[in-house]
């Protein structure tokens, strides 16, 4: 049976799903992997707060998409701008230098970050009349 969401939405939702685990796991500090804010890497509190609340919220957005629900796209709206925003804040904080990645594995980070985060909403807009 074909969900209604479709496709392309049922992996963006599961793609935001995996997200907000990796949020949620934020403050285990595994790999030292902290949660990027603003396009400061956080730790200690800061990191114990901001990773699970961003979970949180993408969690939420995971289910309204999954649902279908029109709460879904002003989440999805406003999480673009803070993605494009964040990459932009971390550029600037973070002008290369020894231990960042390639510009290869950024180009690609980049475009699926923008492409993922913005494209959602898109295709919640244009299914906006299925949205409840």
């Amino acid at each position: 049976m074909q969900s209604k969401r479709g496709v392309l939405l049922t992996i963006f939702a599961i793609l935001f799903i995996v997200l907000a685990i990796s949020n949620f796991s934020k403050p285990l500090g595994r790999g030292g992997a902290g949660f990027v804010f603003l396009g400061t890497k956080t730790s200690g509190v800061p990191n114990m707060i901001l990773g699970p609340l961003f979970g949180l919220y993408l969690a939420i957005y995971a289910i309204g998409i999954w649902r279908m629900k029109k709460y879904a796209l002003p989440m999805g709206a406003a999480y673009a701008v803070y993605v494009i925003l964040n990459l932009i804040l971390f550029s600037v904080k973070n002008p290369g230098g020894g231990g960042a990645p390639s510009p290869v594995f950024m180009l690609g980070y980049i475009i699926i970050a923008i492409g993922v985060s913005s494209g959602t909403p898109i295709v919640l807009w244009r299914r906006r009349a299925e949205l409840s």
